[in-house]
């Protein structure tokens, strides 16, 4: 019996360490996690902005200009900033299509002195319609700048 319960703890165990949510980096100060929080917070804040002008290059500029950056929605996965903004042009089109964005409920998690990640929610209200769902955001500090660098969105609906 006491072999069996070992066998199903030790079975257990990377379950376990798997579902622990990621820890911030204790190496980084208080004073530069609020830092770093701030500006990931301000990142965000501008492309909701940007989106509800209907600027879409100016969404844009929150993410990793880099043909690396990853954009996976609707079970497809875009690869490199310019698709990413094409893929947005081609679905939205015009500040009349877009709606208005709010995004909501974000987790920041700082991994690292240039590593972070962002869970949180969306929401659009486009003429009475209203999509909404999660996103998972990656974000690499590149030349002191936070930037997206990975971008996983789903729908609600």
């Amino acid at each position: 019996m006491r072999i069996l319960i070992a066998a199903a703890a030790l079975a257990l165990l990377p379950i376990a360490c798997v579902s622990q949510p990621p820890m911030p980096d204790a190496s980084l100060s208080e004073a530069q996690q609020a830092e770093d929080m701030a500006a990931i917070t301000a990142l965000l804040e501008a492309q909701d902005e940007a989106w509800n002008r209907g600027d879409i290059p100016g969404f844009m500029a929150g993410y990793w200009k880099s043909p690396d950056l990853r954009f996976a929605s609707g079970g497809n996965i875009v690869r490199g900033w310019q698709a990413t903004l094409d893929r947005y042009v081609a679905r939205y089109g015009s500040a009349d299509t877009m709606g208005h964005l709010t995004t909501y409920d974000n987790e920041i998690v700082l991994l690292s002195s240039d590593a972070a990640v962002v869970h949180g929610r969306w929401k659009l209200d486009m003429n009475g319609a209203e999509p909404s769902g999660l996103y998972t955001l990656v974000l690499r500090k590149i030349a002191g700048q936070w930037r997206i660098t990975s971008d996983t969105t789903t729908s609600a609906d």
